[in-house]
């Protein structure tokens, strides 16, 4: 062979000289993008802009980015950015990567831009359709959807399956009406109890971009007081989207903003109303004839006109945080459009979670309060009954019902319904001091212990044996098993009270509303109705049932289910009264008494700093069997900062009821490992485990392995 030859001659070796010099060329030139692409059929291609970047429909890791495609002359007027494609896709490796079509069929995808060059030399796959000219995907929309997926280690197009209804060719034929002129300023209503209020709403009305936590006084009042800033933003000509956690609670705010705004002014997208009203209502949004949005968990990617509002009501509910790839949380989502849009931002909730305390802290938002004088008008008087209580009360040994339960219920009942908030079951039992209940914590990462066999204790997060544990509270070195569940039932509570009615709400049957007559309302946290003028007293149960979670939010959690039961009992002036059946020292009892969920968030937000927790920290959580988890770990290119915590066991969960996060599936040995970065190092640790995640899918090997960013259970 000719020594002239070089790589790519192939075979033209003893060609002249002037033969090999044009083979050169040619291969020169194939390798260059070219001005206008090859199709692998010779179809006819648009005059303009010929190629479309496509990002298509599948969520795996190493695909996350969009592939070239040629635009046929016959699709160019309807291939335009953000409308719905399909197009074919290789089945082996190399034709995957090139987007070429030389096996493989069609799948769904968004058309993401079209332009004049392609960054590849080879034939191009051509667009199989248009499913739709509707452009559903706009540049913002987008941009938000990556910056979710960047957050949550996930890919783009798990976020884009969250974020864009399901088609509906129906909804897509009917026009949207046409857009009403903005509403007139709103007066500050029942915005004046609070100390910034008034100055809130005139913000929002100016075209002002206020960020704010609201800490809503007790009562049925929130849910006008944030239709007022729904709409003093659409006074300013600009939108609004309002988040909340469920069905029942939307109704209560698409209510109040149809009685000051009247009809037309906003849209309701909430799974209640089925796919082809939802996507009907979704299309009017997001072709500006709709101005406003109120609905649950889905609608945080609601593509509003000129967004000057997000809104989010509860955010410590769990109903927020996603459960599909990526599982992003709600509040986190709307912070992110509050910065991309630079609009405006109000956090609303009866309690307060360290996150809302944080974002105050850290000078992100302000908060708006109310003073103490209108706390004590609103509130109900709280009572509490503790463990020394019960020991010496016969009647709660036989009607398992403290005598000051029942004496609040009785009277009570005089006057209208009762509320009975029952602990779910199936809580698991955990350790705590025995003396003045504090949760017995790791001495190493200060993750919750739990007891083995032969009285051994271990640390759940980072598997270490505790032999010599005692109490750093009070000194004690006695334990005892946290309270497992809720034993008193409906039935139960109606033979102690047999001439009543009894009403229950739970998650079988859960009541929007009861009436104002008296009666026994048992619900499980979260289920609670709103009563007609609301209750007249409330029984919290079980406390220690609530407080014994395995949980970090154990505490803020507990507070939170009993400032909802309790903000809806009538005020203290008014006879309201609640009895939580809870040890008083605690801290959240506490809390409860003085209604100040606020001190108790900044106090847990403190501890948490100190003991490296989040949202002070950034943690992830990564599961899966054994071997995987630790070939995992092994390839993953963790921030210098991060520190490992386990791996321990992830347990299933009993037969018939669902798995918990990050367990394996029956007959695997699942794991999991804890990992945890200081501030600043969140997208770091992000874009670690999504590499690791992205090469373990390349190799076809990431079966098994589930990363979650900021997973709200760790322990």
């Amino acid at each position: 062979m000719s020594s002239e030859n070089g790589p790519g001659d192939g075979g033209a070796a003893g060609a002249p000289p002037e033969q090999l010099a044009l083979i050169r060329e040619s291969v020169r030139k194939a390798k260059e993008p070219r001005a206008r692409p090859r199709t692998w059929r010779g179809a006819a291609l648009a005059e303009e802009l010929p190629v479309a970047r496509v990002l298509v429909d599948k969520g795996v890791l190493h695909l996350d980015r969009c592939f070239d495609y040629a635009v046929p002359a016959e699709l160019d007027a309807e291939a335009q950015p953000g409308v719905r494609v399909r197009v074919r896709f290789g089945a082996g490796r190399h034709r995957v990567r090139e987007g070429r079509r030389e096996g493989g069929g069609l799948i769904d995808g968004f058309l993401i831009e079209r332009r004049a060059e392609s960054d590849y030399s080879g034939p191009l796959a051509a667009l199989a359709q248009v499913v739709s000219p509707e452009p559903v995907l706009d540049p913002e929309l987008l941009g938000l959807a990556r910056a979710v997926a960047d957050r949550y280690a996930g890919s783009l197009a798990d976020v884009l399956q969250l974020a864009v209804p399901p088609r509906s060719a129906r909804a897509e034929k009917r026009p949207s009406p046409a857009p009403l002129p903005p509403p007139s300023a709103p007066g500050p209503g029942s915005w004046a109890r609070y100390e910034h209020g008034p100055a809130l709403l005139r913000a929002l009305a100016s075209g002002g971009s206020p960020r704010a936590v609201w800490h809503a006084l007790p009562g049925p009042g929130w849910s006008e007081e944030l239709a007022r800033a729904v709409a003093a933003a659409l006074a300013s000509d600009r939108g609004a989207l309002v988040v909340v956690p469920d069905g029942r609670t939307a109704s209560r705010v698409d209510a109040a903003l149809t009685a000051l705004l009247g009809e037309g002014r906003h849209a309701l997208l909430t799974a209640d109303a089925g796919p082809e009203k939802r996507y009907r209502q979704w299309l009017a949004v997001r072709r500006g004839s709709v101005r406003a949005v109120v609905g649950t968990r889905a609608a945080m990617f609601a593509p509003v006109r000129d967004l000057g509002l997000v809104a989010l009501w509860d955010d410590g509910d769990g109903s927020h945080s996603e459960q599909h790839a990526p599982q992003p949380h709600a509040r986190e989502v709307l912070q992110l459009r509050a910065a991309q849009d630079t609009c405006a931002f109000l956090l609303g909730s009866w309690s307060c979670t360290v996150e809302a305390a944080q974002l105050v802290e850290s000078g992100w938002a302000r908060p708006v309060v109310a003073g103490r004088d209108q706390v004590r008008r609103a509130a109900p008087l709280v009572r509490t009954v503790g463990d020394g209580d019960l020991a010496r009360d016969e009647a709660a040994r036989a009607a398992r019902l403290p005598s000051l339960a029942w004496q609040a219920a009785r009277e009570g009942l005089r006057h209208g319904p009762v509320l009975v908030q029952v602990p779910r079951r199936g809580y698991l039992p955990r350790m705590a001091c025995a003396q003045c209940r504090a949760p017995a914590r790791c001495r190493h990462c200060a993750g919750p212990l739990q007891g083995q066999d032969a009285g051994v204790l271990r640390c759940e997060w980072c598997g270490r044996d505790e032999a010599a544990w005692h109490c750093p509270e009070c000194g004690a070195f006695r334990l005892r098993a946290q309270v497992v569940g809720a034993r008193r039932t409906a039935e139960e509570l109606g033979r102690a009270f047999p001439a009543v009615p009894v009403r229950t709400s739970g998650r079988e049957h859960v009541l929007d509303t009861v009436p104002g007559a008296p009666a026994l309302v048992v619900s499980t946290p979260g289920a609670e109705p709103v009563a007609e003028g609301g209750y007249a007293a409330a029984l919290l149960l079980d406390g220690w049932a609530m407080l014994g979670r395995p949980d970090l939010r154990a505490g803020e959690e507990a507070l939170r289910r009993w400032i909802g039961a309790a903000a809806l009992v009538r005020p203290q002036e008014e006879g309201g009264t609640v009895v939580v059946v809870a040890e008083p020292t605690l801290r959240p009892v506490q809390a409860l008494v003085r209604w100040d969920p606020v001190g108790h968030a900044l106090r847990e937000l403190a501890e948490r700093a100190e003991l490296g927790f989040p949202p002070v920290s950034r943690m992830a959580s990564v599961a899966g069997p054994a071997e995987a988890l630790a070939d995992f770990l092994g390839t993953a290119r963790l921030p210098g900062e991060a520190e490992v915590l386990g791996p321990v066991p992830v347990p299933d969960a009993p037969a018939g009821r669902p798995r918990r996060p990050g367990a394996s599936p029956p007959g695997e040995h699942g794991e999991r490992v804890l990992i945890r970065v200081p501030p600043g190092s969140g997208a770091a640790l992000a874009a670690a485990l999504k590499a690791a995640q992205a090469a373990r899918t390349a190799r076809g090997g990431a079966e098994g392995v589930r990363v979650r960013i900021d997973p709200p259970d760790i322990g």
